[in-house]
Parts: structure tokens; C-alpha cells; sequence
């Protein structure tokens, strides 16, 4: 019998491109690790080793990261800026990240410095993705503010204990994968890994303690349809 050819993103695979979309979603939605996603699968009758999973995760991640990104609804006009160390191998790195007011995240970047010229490198990132139009943004680190009044000098900058909270809870999510990955192995994973699994937990875990339970059951089931429908785009692109 001759297994149907995939196509688009999905090319030269051998399974369908709804189960490796499933698979992808269960490793950045939850907390698990790739042998999790494997019995999850061979649960349901699809045999496929951990290292093929993490394949499809690394490949596809990425892209539907990237339609996320592009169909997400525009920045609020308040922004939250922070850092925190990520341990890799012996040496300390700093995640940047920026969150919207609604808690999403708009960017990251990991890199080994944290000084001015790293928080001029990471409003670059951002602002290649999302256009500079907040009013005023909240972060404690002076080196941040340095940086955002040479870029973007019309931009309030309101630095204040409580402020950021937004921004520091953000980094929670972050701590489980990492405690459940045993560390990130270079700041490349960490960049790669943190970019699609902050994007995907934009549509999958909204603000539930805001929402009844009726709306947030139809928010669950449109984050799923949205899911599906990247899946098909990427099966023609």
C-alpha cells in the first residue's frame, strides 16, 4: 500500500500532518517532556520515537510560532519589560522578554550580557516585530531605559515596585520547562524553545480566572480551530 505524499511544511514526512501538528501542540501546551508526547502517542496507536518528535517540534515549531505572531491581535499601548538569569552550563545568561498588558508575550531574546548594549539589541528584535507604538512601558532595569529613550525616546518609561509584576510572572511557565528539561543545553535552545512555547501559550491558556465558564470553554475551542487552521496553511505554504 502506498502512503500518501504530505506536502507544504509537512513534506517528506510519513505520518499525517494532523497527528505531528498534535504532537507539536502537546509538547509546547504542556508540561512534558518528549518521552511524555511519546506514550501519549503510542496511547493512541501511533508508534514514533521521542527523538522523531523532537524533530517536529524543532522543524515545525517555528512556524506555527511565526503565524501566531502574525495573526495575534496588535500590542496594547503599555508594555512590560524584564530579564531573569537562565543557568546553562555553568554560565549565566539573561532572558529579555517583553509582555503586553494583556500578559502576552510580544518577544524574547536570550543573550550572555546584560548592559546597555544587550537591551539595545533586544528593542531592535522587538521592534522589528511589533512597531514602537506603546506609551509608556514598565521595567526596573536602568540599562533597559537607557536603551529605549535612544530608540524610542517618546516612550514613558515608569519604573515602580509592583509595576512589572506582569512581566515577572511571565517567567513562571518558563521555570517548569526548564526544571522538567534539566536546564536548557545552550542559549540557542533556549532562544528556539522559549520563542514558540511563549506564542503558544498566548491561544492556549488564557486569563481562565477572568472568564466564565462558558467563555472559557468557547476561547479553548477557538484556540483549537485556530491550531487546526495553521496546520492546513501550512500543509499548502
Amino acid at each position: 500500500m502506498t502512503k500518501p505524499k504530505q506536502s507544504g511544511a509537512f513534506s517528506g514526512h510519513r505520518f499525517p500532518p494532523e497527528i505531528i501538528g498534535y504532537a507539536v501542540w502537546a509538547y509546547y501546551r504542556f508540561s512534558l517532556s518528549l518521552r511524555d508526547v511519546e506514550d501519549l502517542l503510542a496511547t493512541r496507536g501511533v508508534v514514533v520515537s521521542y527523538e522523531t518528535i523532537r524533530a517536529w517540534a524543532a522543524k515545525l515549531g517555528s512556524q506555527y510560532a511565526k503565524v501566531i505572531r502574525r495573526d495575534r491581535p496588535s500590542a496594547a499601548d503599555k508594555w512590560h519589560l524584564d530579564e531573569v538569569v537562565l543557568p546553562i552550563k555553568g554560565q549565566k545568561y539573561w532572558l529579555w522578554r517583553a509582555v503586553g498588558s494583556k500578559g502576552d508575550v510580544l518577544d524574547i531574546l536570550v543573550q550572555s550580557q546584560r548592559n546597555k548594549q544587550a537591551a539595545t539589541r533586544f528593542f531592535r528584535k522587538l521592534f522589528k516585530g511589533v512597531w514602537p507604538t506603546a506609551s509608556c512601558c514598565h521595567g526596573q532595569t536602568p540599562k533597559l531605559w537607557a536603551a529605549l529613550k535612544n530608540l524610542a525616546p517618546r516612550i514613558e518609561h515608569l519604573s515602580h515596585k509592583g509595576l512589572n509584576n506582569r512581566s515577572e510572572g511571565s517567567h513562571r511557565p518558563t521555570r517548569r520547562r526548564e526544571k522538567i528539561m534539566g536546564r536548557f543545553k545552550s542559549p540557542r535552545q533556549a532562544q528556539r524553545f522559549l520563542s514558540v512555547h511563549d506564542q503558544v501559550q498566548i491561544i492556549f491558556s488564557p486569563r481562565r480566572h477572568a472568564l466564565s465558564a462558558h467563555a472559557y470553554r468557547q476561547t479553548r475551542a477557538d484556540a483549537h480551530w485556530i491550531w487546526d487552521e495553521i496546520t492546513r496553511e501550512l500543509k499548502t505554504a
